[in-house]
């Protein structure tokens, strides 16, 4: 019976894209990432795809986490989790992903500033008022 000849990791030039989210710090667990990929939430080189894709180095891959997205270019591949520094090897975010993020940041930040929320509720007069103002529209 001839058995086949088994690669180790270090050979090989990919690795699952679950894995290396995780390894990259985009998610706390390779379950979560597994979930945000099946999601519709992470594209790898402009389309949907599936946890278990290798990814090799040069792929661009888009994740969404809340508000933010970012567009990174893989430079460096891993499937073991480390410390933040070194995560932030793996991959480069692109400048057109870096101005993007900044620039919603700052449009939450005035959209929060422009309409503060209150401390406390309308009372029944406020409301009343705010019914007619409505109305009028």
């Amino acid at each position: 019976m001839a058995t086949k000849p088994v690669a180790s990791s270090t050979e090989t030039n990919t690795t699952r894209l679950d894995k290396w989210l995780w390894a990259a710090r985009f998610y706390k667990t390779r379950a979560i990432a597994k979930q945000m990929i099946d999601g519709g939430k992470v594209f790898y080189n402009g389309q949907r795809t599936k946890s278990g894709r290798a990814v090799s180095i040069g792929d661009t891959i888009k994740v969404r986490q809340g508000y933010e997205e970012k567009e990174v270019t893989v430079i460096a591949l891993a499937d073991k989790r480390r410390d933040a520094t070194f995560a932030q090897t793996l991959y480069r975010e692109l400048e057109s992903s870096l101005e993007t993020r900044e620039k919603n940041a700052l449009a939450r930040k005035q959209g929060i500033l422009l309409s503060p929320a209150g401390d406390a509720k309308p009372d029944k007069k406020q409301r009343r008022k705010i019914r007619q103002l409505k109305e009028r529209i």
